[in-house]
This record gives C-alpha cells, sequence and structure tokens, in this order.
C-alpha cells in the first residue's frame, strides 16, 4: 500500500481520505480494568492491552518542532489510564470506541486505529479482543443563507416569520 492510497474501506474521491498522514502510536500500553459480561470478570480486575494509532494530516510540528502541534502521546498515555479507572463498559468494542472517540475529539486526530486486547483470556490463546478504525466526519456545510431575500423583506418591512 502507498502511503497515500486511501485506507481499506474509505472512497478515493473523498480528498481528505487520500491525504498523507502524520501517525502517533502507542504500542503495548498495559493497564488493569473491569471489563467483561462473564460474571468472574466482574469483580477483579485484569489487564488490557492498548495499541492505538492516530493520524493527523501533515502535523505541524515536523516544521516547528513543538510538542503543541501534534498529539502529545504522553497525555495521551494519561487518558488511557483515566479511562480504565473511571469507565463503565462492558464489551471491549464499546471500550474501543470511547477510545477513538477521545483520540478524534480531545486530541484532534483525523483518523485512528484502536486495539484493545484481552492477553490469556483463554489458556489455549495469547489473547482476544478488537480492532477498529475511525475516521473523523467532514465538517457539514453550513446552509446557504438568503441574505438578498431577508433584506429584501427588511426593507419591505416586514420580518421573516413573523405573522400578522
Amino acid at each position: 500500500m502507498t502511503p497515500n492510497a486511501a485506507m481499506p474501506g474509505d472512497h478515493a474521491h473523498h480528498a481528505v481520505d487520500t491525504q498523507a498522514l502524520d501517525i502517533i502510536f502507542i504500542d503495548g500500553f498495559v493497564g488493569e480494568t473491569v471489563i467483561g459480561i462473564h460474571h468472574d470478570e466482574l469483580h477483579d480486575t485484569q489487564p488490557l492491552r492498548i495499541d492505538l494509532a492516530a493520524g493527523l494530516p501533515r502535523s505541524l510540528a515536523c516544521d516547528t518542532d513543538h510538542i503543541n502541534d501534534t498529539i502529545d502521546y504522553s497525555v495521551v498515555r494519561g487518558a488511557l489510564h483515566e479511562m480504565l479507572a473511571d469507565h463503565s463498559y462492558r464489551l471491549l468494542e464499546a471500550f474501543a470506541e470511547g477510545v477513538a472517540a477521545l483520540l478524534l475529539g480531545r486530541f484532534g486526530a483525523h483518523w485512528v486505529r484502536v486495539r484493545v486486547t484481552k492477553p490469556g483470556k483463554f489458556h489455549d490463546v495469547d489473547g482476544v479482543g478488537v480492532m477498529i478504525e475511525r475516521r473523523r466526519r467532514p465538517a457539514q456545510p453550513a446552509a446557504p443563507r438568503h441574505t438578498a431575500e431577508v433584506l429584501s423583506l427588511l426593507g419591505a418591512g416586514m420580518v421573516p416569520g413573523e405573522r400578522r
């Protein structure tokens, strides 16, 4: 796959989708939390491994060398610790969606990939989990204003939407 190629499932005709991204990642974050649907998972903490990648269109940090011009992975790491301590999710899918929303919203990522694994959940597998990809929704264009029409009505002594 070329660096500027669209991500799987994306439509190449969207300009944002084909834009090159700088990827900030955290690989192998491990924390403890209570999560699950089975009785044995609802009382004691268990480890979760979180791998994430967050893309920004060519971050300014490439030019400025300032941390405020990119995603600070140490701040993301702190936010993950907070999530593990405070969340109320039961499913890994919902937890991963929460991590994705955090990266897209609070940290301004344009694209994210989040992988959440329960290592050693079963004796015969290394881990089970979920991996999701999300992309920031394009901004919705503002509804067209009919300025000339409104000014014409005001000039005629009428207020739009007012009943007589």
